[in-house]
């Protein structure tokens, strides 16, 4: 249904200590993205699936909100006064987008669709 949480992440700068702190606090257990050259652990039962992310941007959690069509939503953030990155291919789950609302707070849109490949994002970006 679009707008449900469907995952977060909680971004982190040293992804050991934050594993070690989430752990001890509830108890999580990881699992490696498995993606190859992405450092990314995805926390292993929790509902809505969540992951630490070892740190590309600022701090804090980032909620990924379900879309049924990631283009008009992305296209509907921007003309909210928002901002939006065009989609990314998580291959084999769907598309993704990050997002700013009009207040600052970080976002992503997320899109499921299993048929999603590399090659798809390629041909998605020389479209």
């Amino acid at each position: 249904m679009a707008g449900n949480i469907v995952h977060f992440e909680i971004n982190a700068k040293d992804a050991n200590r934050a594993k070690r702190f989430y752990t001890s606090l509830f108890g999580w257990k990881y699992k490696d993205s498995e993606v190859p050259g992405i450092e990314y652990y995805v926390i292993d039962g929790a509902n809505p699936g969540g992951a630490i992310n070892p740190m590309q941007g600022d701090p804090g959690p980032v909620v990924y909100f379900d879309t049924d069509d990631i283009d008009a939503s992305i296209a509907k953030v921007r003309d909210l006064g928002g901002k939006s990155d065009d989609k990314m291919a998580i291959p084999a789950q769907g598309w993704f987008a990050p997002c700013v609302d009009t207040e600052g707070n970080k976002f992503s849109l997320f899109q499921n669709d299993p048929s999603v490949t590399v090659e798809t994002e390629q041909q998605t970006a020389r479209a």
